[in-house]
């Protein structure tokens, strides 16, 4: 909202496992309501891994409550979550924000990773699931040309560095790295360098 210089955005996409987080950022836009700062709420987004997505099933079902489920690996491992503890919170902030829930595969989140790392971004699996719900949402026609939107980023893409190196290797087991951009490997030689680099832009 500083950002923005308080002007509130249409859409918030949240990466979310726990669910805690959505609840959190429901409180900061109520508390900024009801002090007046602002006189709306941005829709909000639950962005969930498919391997792990029992906010997703529950309320494509138009359901209030969470089933526990056994959550599948998912590259996005910080919201690889089966049971929320905090979904019954996380369904007030759906409802008061008019919200909704959507997930990502894993070949999903890996290409809209390298899709942001081609502007310099450096993405986190988690980011890369709001940033894969982003794109369907945008592409199905949720979220319009014009809308101001903020996908949170949830960690540092430098925590999962063997992430990136795995799916531009063609590694990720089950996942089609078409935006691979496969390392060089080169010898620690300047020149070797500067040509490579020469060549690849030229």
């Amino acid at each position: 909202m500083q950002q923005f210089d308080w002007q509130v955005p249409d859409w918030v996409i949240l990466p979310s496992g726990n669910l805690g987080n959505a609840a959190v950022l429901y409180a900061g836009f109520k508390l900024m309501k009801d002090l007046g700062i602002i006189a709306r709420y941005p829709r909000l987004v639950v962005a969930q891994a498919e391997n792990a997505n029992p906010m997703y099933r529950a309320w494509s079902a138009g359901k209030r409550e969470v089933a526990a489920i056994q959550a599948k690996p998912t590259l996005a491992t910080a919201i690889q979550i089966g049971n929320p503890v905090s979904a019954p919170r996380a369904f007030q902030a759906l409802e008061a924000m008019n919200g909704i829930v959507e997930q990502a595969s894993e070949q999903e989140l890996c290409d809209a990773a390298a899709r942001a790392d081609r502007t310099g971004m450096y993405t986190c699996p988690h980011t890369a699931v709001g940033l894969a719900v982003l794109s369907k949402l945008i592409e199905r026609g949720t979220i319009q040309k014009g809308e101001r939107v903020v996908c949170v980023s949830t960690a540092a893409g430098l925590k999962f560095t063997e992430f990136k190196v795995r799916y531009h290797d063609s590694e990720i087991a089950g996942v089609k790295a078409e935006l691979a951009n496969p390392p060089m490997k080169l010898k620690p030689d300047y020149g070797q360098v500067v040509d490579a680099i020469t060549k690849r832009f030229s």
